[in-house]
């Protein structure tokens, strides 16, 4: 999804809240990508009751996720995982190629405090990237560990080891929203032996000065700056060209569709005698918690016409 421009060549923010942007340094080999989210982190976590701590990494998560989704040409989906021996034992981060999100956190409440750091939060374990493609199956997975202080220092090693490429990430997360900030060195263009080397001294120094701007950006700035105004601000003095942004949305895959397939594969005695002992048999989706309930009623409906209707998949999530 594009929208159109501002004078200024950024998409204008009053036009798309929930938003990844991608920017370049004119004739350097440097590139960038901002992400922010406003309704579509509070739609994700709408059935979910997630700590403070929680929510803050889930929240960093889903938008590492989109970032590295908008590094890539793919037509699929990105997973970000965290797997370890802290407080949280798995995080899960979903990105489409067309910026479709989604995420959920495992976690043991009685292990997070108030003021739980991301160690105390992961502990030691993993960071996976897997990437699925529709094309034959293909799939592509990096590994790195769990490591930095930060998701964002987890991220950068990953870049540094899985992709070659140096990068700095920076994410902040609240109640209200989620952003991320990320530059990298792109690998140069050639040329002349002599002049190749001025224009890759030149690009090292920018993506130095870049890196340097991006240690200073505030938390609160990150989340409430306009996107275009922030980019510029953070890099002045760099010729940034700010492309058009794209809309980010939340989606899990969870339908009442998908519910009412699960329910056909446990049979009609085993569901009538749930709603018989509860009044409603209720099934919760495993990655956005959603409940999706059904009564007497829904049940008769749709055993009644389940000889009409294609079988269900077992899974909500």
């Amino acid at each position: 999804m594009q929208h159109a421009r501002d004078r200024d060549g950024s998409s204008g923010e009053h036009r798309v809240i929930d938003l990844v942007q991608r920017f370049v340094v004119e004739q350097q080999s440097v590139r960038g990508q901002f992400v922010r989210l406003g309704p579509a982190w509070l739609a994700l976590r709408e059935h979910a009751d997630y700590p403070e701590p929680v929510r803050r990494l889930l929240g960093e998560s889903v938008s590492a996720a989109v970032l590295l989704a908008s590094t890539l040409k793919f037509e699929g989906e990105l997973t970000l995982q965290l797997q370890g021996d802290g407080g949280v034992r798995l995080l899960v981060a979903q990105c489409t190629h067309d910026f479709r999100v989604r995420g959920v956190a495992r976690f043991d409440r009685e292990r997070i405090t108030d003021d739980a750091d991301f160690a105390s939060l992961a502990g030691q374990g993993t960071v996976v990237v897997t990437i699925e493609t529709g094309k034959q199956a293909a799939r592509y997975q990096g590994i790195v560990p769990i490591g930095g202080g930060s998701l964002a220092a987890s991220l950068e090693h990953y870049f540094e080891t899985s992709e070659q490429l140096p990068t700095r990430v920076v994410l902040g997360a609240d109640d209200f929203g989620t952003a991320g900030l990320l530059v990298q060195r792109m690998p140069g263009q050639g040329g002349l032996a002599g002049e190749g080397i001025a224009l890759e001294a030149e690009a090292d120094r920018t993506f130095a000065a870049a890196c340097e701007a991006i240690n200073d950006v505030e938390r609160d700035e990150l989340l409430a700056r306009p996107a275009a105004e922030l980019m510029r601000r953070t890099f002045a003095g760099l010729d940034l060209r700010i492309h058009e942004s794209h809309a980010v949305a939340f989606r899990c895959r969870c339908s009442a569709e998908r519910v009412e397939g699960m329910l056909r594969s446990l049979g009609v005695d085993e569901v009538e005698s749930i709603v018989a002992e509860r009044g409603q048999v209720t099934v919760t989706c495993e990655f956005c918690h959603k409940p999706w309930g059904f009564d007497a009623v829904d049940v008769s409906r749709l055993f009644g016409a389940a000889a009409d209707q294609p079988p269900g998949s077992s899974a909500v999530n």
